[in-house]
């Protein structure tokens, strides 16, 4: 498969995310992060930036009624479980639109929930209609393929490691389920801002929590690229799929880019054997 972008330790691939997907080699991903279309482009108003604005986002996240918008969800989990390795796991992000959906594709296609996490935004915006209470945070659902695998976690760096922006960690202490994380950064919309963009703190937890340097991690929602930032700045390897030309070209290369000039040639690493048997990297 022709990659749209492809530099070292990188592949970009534009169009319909099952069908990339289902062109990938079978089980060849150690670590997948999706966030999906919340389905929330429906005429509503939001706040941004102490402004009210409009929550269309585009025609991807236009809802098809539920029925339509769960069998999108089935199909593009399903075809993440094929190329996901055995012990591989998958996390999803979401809001109460879409998280149940998903959250009951993998009930039915038999994956095993290791944890659901509360990503609370402590600079979340604030409530405009004033006839519920504010919407402050997002779930992730952390799953491996089946109960038995054996799945990576960093334990130790989780426990142990420096957190200083987070409200909610103690020092030395397990973490626990309810993380607490601001939005994106200003430096991190140097190329503009994604509608649904993730801050680079979550995606650097994530991934520092559940693989390993030299593991290949897979969006297939790259959208910005936040995950493959925080991919390769870890030492990991990242392929990103995404359905908007615009996108990939305005934002996900040039900060992929960024971050390529600037790792140094040690931190390169090679192609292991054992992914020397796919195309993906040759």
């Amino acid at each position: 498969m022709e990659a749209y972008f492809s530099e070292n330790r990188v592949r970009l691939y534009l169009g319909d995310v099952v069908e990339k997907l289902n062109d990938l080699p079978e089980e060849s991903i150690d670590l997948i992060f999706a966030d999906p279309p919340y389905n929330l482009s429906n005429g509503g108003f939001t706040c941004h930036a102490g402004k009210r604005v409009n929550v269309n986002k585009g025609n991807w996240d236009k809802s098809n009624g539920i029925e339509a918008d769960f069998q999108f969800h089935d199909e593009w989990i399903n075809a993440c479980r094929r190329v996901l390795k055995p012990n591989g796991s998958m996390w999803i992000s979401g809001t109460y639109h879409s998280i149940y959906a998903c959250g009951y594709a993998l009930q039915k296609q038999g994956w095993h929930i290791i944890n659901d996490i509360c990503w609370y935004k402590p600079n979340a915006a604030p409530n405009l209609s004033c006839r519920m209470f504010t919407a402050s945070h997002e779930t992730l659902l952390w799953v491996r393929k089946s109960k038995n695998a054996k799945h990576t976690f960093n334990y130790d760096a989780m426990k142990n490691g420096d957190f200083p922006n987070d409200l909610i960690k103690k020092p030395n202490k397990q973490m626990r389920s309810i993380w607490a994380i601001g939005t994106p950064k200003n430096d991190e919309k140097k190329y503009g801002k994604h509608p649904t963009q993730k801050p680079e703190l979550l995606l650097d937890r994530i991934i520092e929590a559940t693989s390993n340097p030299n593991d290949i991690v897979l969006d297939p929602f790259c959208g910005s690229a936040t995950t493959g930032v925080s991919a390769l700045r870890s030492g990991r390897k990242f392929i990103g799929i995404d359905a908007e030309k615009d996108y990939l070209d305005n934002l996900a290369i040039p900060r992929l880019l960024d971050v390529l000039d600037k790792m140094t040639p040690t931190k390169l690493y090679q192609v292991s054997e054992e992914q020397a048997e796919y195309s993906i990297f040759l």
